[in-house]
């Protein structure tokens, strides 16, 4: 194995978490397992293509398991490894400081943050961020 050098400790991280879709990712897998089209449906602007290369990387450093059940028609689900799990802190943090920039920035989270079921959408909260 090459041994990397690296500048700062934020580096490996990134490395492993880092890019437009992997934190989106492991964000939805926080809540529980996902099939491919399940995080498909959830993030309809990446392409299949880059979802599967997402996911592979994600196993690859043991972030992700990846569960094949024998039945027909295949399935397949992704749920965050043990090692994943200790990302949630880190994944939770990143949400938080978003929210408070959506509500600094526009005012209103509900105004440019989609009704999935993950976000809460709560004035007083709003107002409460205003202020922080």
């Amino acid at each position: 194995m090459i041994r990397k050098k690296y500048n700062i400790s934020v580096e490996a991280t990134l490395e492993v978490i880092g890019g437009k879709w992997k934190c989106v990712i492991l964000c939805h897998l926080t809540h529980g397992k996902k099939r491919t089209s399940d995080l498909k449906r959830i993030m309809p602007a990446i392409t299949q293509k880059m979802l599967t290369q997402q996911l592979r990387e994600l196993e690859d450093d043991g972030i992700v398991n990846r569960i094949v059940y024998n039945q027909v028609p295949p399935k397949v689900e992704y749920e965050l490894s043990e090692y994943g799990q200790s990302l949630e802190p880190i994944l939770n943090a990143l949400c938080n400081w978003g929210e408070q920039h959506i509500v600094k920035e526009y005012g209103d989270k509900a105004a440019v943050l989609e009704d999935n079921g993950l976000n809460h959408f709560d004035s007083d909260e709003n107002k409460e961020l205003i202020k922080q």
